[in-house]
């Protein structure tokens, strides 16, 4: 079924067909539950034996198969997470990785995360780097940005929390009706900043919040 959000579409990949095996692998090889967001990878029957003359190439993405001794699986380079019925939808470019911190963090998958939070219509996760700090920022649709904070800090480590929350009621689309993502409002309250700490824990975060309700402006390291 297709899904149309505020402008963007998503559609679901579907399910493996006979022969051919899905696997949804985070960084260490573990296989991931439904709803949560890891690589795709492709075996069985149906995968190539590699790219025509690039050994190099072929070597990087057509692996063995863990879960099947002897066979081959093909990293897909792309971020999905297998739904309630079975399906894999996907989430984004495992090339669009970012790193906060320190840490290699995929945005689909905190995008994902905020889709499952009820009333939330639309949701995106952008970088940006501003006086050499690298930030977080999550724009949504459909709850307050202090409701989605505390919900979001129950499901994700600290490290892959928003350092702000930019409520949306209307998403700039490209002529072919996907999210523009150049084209997202820059958040308030940074030009001035000049070194930024992000919350490391819930206490921090709920501190950071109220000042943030206080203050009018954000993000509050």
């Amino acid at each position: 079924d297709r899904k149309r959000d505020s402008g963007r579409t998503r559609l679901p990949i579907g399910k493996p067909v006979p022969g051919a095996r899905l696997y949804v692998l985070d960084s260490g090889g573990t296989i991931q539950p439904a709803g949560v967001a890891g690589e795709l990878y492709i075996a069985g029957t149906g995968v190539a034996r590699g790219y025509l003359n690039r050994p190099e190439l072929t070597a990087e993405r057509f692996l063995d198969d863990p879960f099947y001794p002897g066979e081959r699986m093909y990293q897909t380079g792309d971020i999905a997470r297998w739904t309630e019925d079975g399906l894999v939808e996907w989430l984004g470019r495992s090339d669009g990785q970012v790193k906060v911190r320190g840490y290699r963090i995929e945005p689909g998958e905190i995008e994902a995360a905020i889709r499952r939070i009820d009333s939330i219509r639309e949701a995106a996760v952008t970088a940006r780097t501003e006086h050499g700090e690298t930030a977080l920022y999550a724009y949504i649709e459909g709850r307050k940005s202090d409701d989605v904070r505390a919900e979001l800090a129950a499901r994700l480590p600290a490290y892959m929390m928003p350092a702000q929350f930019i409520e949306m009621s209307e998403w700039p689309v490209t002529p072919s009706g996907k999210l523009d993502r150049r084209a997202l409002p820059a958040p308030g309250g940074t030009a001035d900043r000049q070194a930024y700490t992000a919350p490391r824990n819930v206490t921090e975060m709920k501190l950071c919040a109220l000042w943030e309700e206080v203050l009018k402006n954000g993000p509050v390291g």
